[in-house]
């Protein structure tokens, strides 16, 4: 068996996490997966070869058990996208860069894990989908890889750093200590616990943001103190 120690760092960053893609499913495991499907050295080379039918044998034990693997087939290809550098789905859009910021909009940070997806828990996403938000129309605008996290010695504040241009942040959950540095950045985290597709999201906002926004929304969006009061106000007498 080849040593993991003379892998890339890149190469390592890659595997542990597909691990982490695959339910139940510890770097240890892979990497003997990984051995036995691959001939000579893991390099970011040689795991471009493997397949979710290479994943689907190593992990079932042999060809006969594979039908009695309960492995989701989106999380063997989640992590099949990990292991050949392909963080990005192939079914999200090209971003588009904005000749300038639009007035009246906000940056929004959507936790991924497939495609242009709200789906994922802050601390494990594989990306983060960033967006320019106005109350007519929202664009996406950037895919920022979480790839490097596992190398930090924080790795919350090193999700954090990578939106710390956004206001808002939306996730499907996330842990206190995490929130809590989310907020320190005067990002605005928002939990969706059944998730969804992200433009449906940012369209549920978007309707927010073009009727009678709650204060701390108005505030983003530069509204001035006294429609923050008269919002509130409003809000109290419908409550």
């Amino acid at each position: 068996m080849n040593s993991p120690v003379s892998m890339s760092r890149d190469t390592a960053l890659r595997i542990a996490l597909a691990a982490r893609a695959l339910p139940g499913t510890s770097v240890g495991q892979l990497l003997e997966i990984l051995h036995q499907q691959v001939n000579g050295p893991l390099t970011e080379k040689s795991l471009q070869g493997v397949t979710v039918t290479d994943l689907k044998i190593g992990l079932a034990g042999s060809e006969e058990d594979v039908d009695l693997l309960d492995t989701p087939m989106e999380a063997l290809k989640e992590a099949v996208r990990i292991l050949w550098g392909e963080t990005v789905a192939d079914d999200l859009p090209q971003p588009m860069v904005l000749a300038s910021v639009p007035a009246g909009s906000i940056r929004v940070a959507v936790a991924s894990n497939n495609g242009e997806q709200l789906d994922g828990h802050f601390g494990t996403c594989p990306r983060f989908l960033i967006y320019q938000v106005g109350a007519s129309d929202s664009t996406l605008i950037d895919i920022r890889s979480t790839l490097e996290a596992d190398l930090a010695e924080d790795k919350n504040a090193w999700r954090v750093e990578q939106i710390a241009d956004c206001q808002v942040l939306f996730v499907v959950s996330i842990g206190g200590p995490a929130a809590a540095k989310v907020v320190r950045a005067n990002i605005y985290p928002l939990k969706k616990p059944n998730g969804g597709r992200a433009e449906e999201v940012l369209a549920e906002l978007q309707q927010v943001m073009a009727g009678s926004p709650p204060p701390w929304l108005a505030k983003l969006l530069g509204r001035s103190a006294e429609e923050r009061v008269r919002f509130e106000w409003e809000e109290e007498e419908v409550a």
